[in-house]
């Protein structure tokens, strides 16, 4: 099981955080988090549920991650494993999470896909979302997986769809020129785009584009 203590910081000033993967207890928690973080006109119905939860907790324990400070949760991050083909990346969140309740999951598949990660928007001074990244990206390597994928939302795109195709916002995005708060977040934490995928999810920030996006385990690169 995962546990990692660290210390975040608000400008100068230190505050001890911890990672952990979340268990029953917390589920109350974890879905006050979700709430939090994907407010409308995000669907609420994309929201966690505790039968997902507990899929989450029994099918891949390993892939289910939470931060803390002072006792309460403050973000969480989810994954599954499958058996990805790079030569067929195109799929919509729903197929390849089984709706998030990833009763899908294969333990001898060869990536770690992302189903979801969220910070509660009074905790992202702290930069926790990219500490749970990280700490999946160490989930893969103890598993010798291949990789970390994940489709982001491109939650700017919908202010943007008027002037500039999706192709064409990505391409600023990748380059600097534009800030999308998912993907150039992505960019940050060390993901490179792979595919653009139309109809990923029920999403109108993002038009209903995902961006798919992995990190490579470095220790398996040929």
């Amino acid at each position: 099981m995962y546990r990692k203590e660290l210390y975040v910081f608000d400008t100068d000033v230190p505050k001890k955080a911890i990672i952990r993967n979340y268990t029953i207890d917390d589920f109350d928690e974890l879905i006050r988090v979700q709430q939090e973080s994907f407010p409308p006109p995000f669907p609420s119905e994309l929201w966690w549920n505790k039968e997902q939860l507990h899929n989450h907790t029994t099918l891949f324990p390993e892939g289910a991650l939470c931060v803390e400070i002072d006792g309460t949760i403050c973000g969480s991050m989810t994954g599954l494993v499958v058996n990805y083909d790079p030569n067929y990346p195109s799929h919509t969140w729903e197929e390849i999470t089984d709706n998030g309740y990833i009763r899908n999951h294969d333990s001898k598949g060869n990536t770690l896909y992302v189903v979801d990660i969220c910070i509660s928007p009074t905790f992202r001074k702290y930069g926790l979302g990219k500490w749970l990244m990280q700490s999946m990206y160490e989930v893969v390597v103890q598993l010798r997986l291949e990789r970390l994928l994940g489709g982001g939302r491109v939650s700017g795109y919908g202010k943007h769809s008027a002037n500039l195709s999706v192709e064409a916002y990505i391409k600023k995005v990748v380059n600097g020129d534009l800030k999308d708060p998912v993907i150039t977040f992505l960019l940050r934490c060390g993901r490179t785009p792979v595919q653009l995928i139309k109809n990923y999810l029920e999403d109108e920030e993002s038009c209903n584009y995902g961006l798919l996006m992995e990190w490579k385990n470095p220790f398996l690169l040929k």
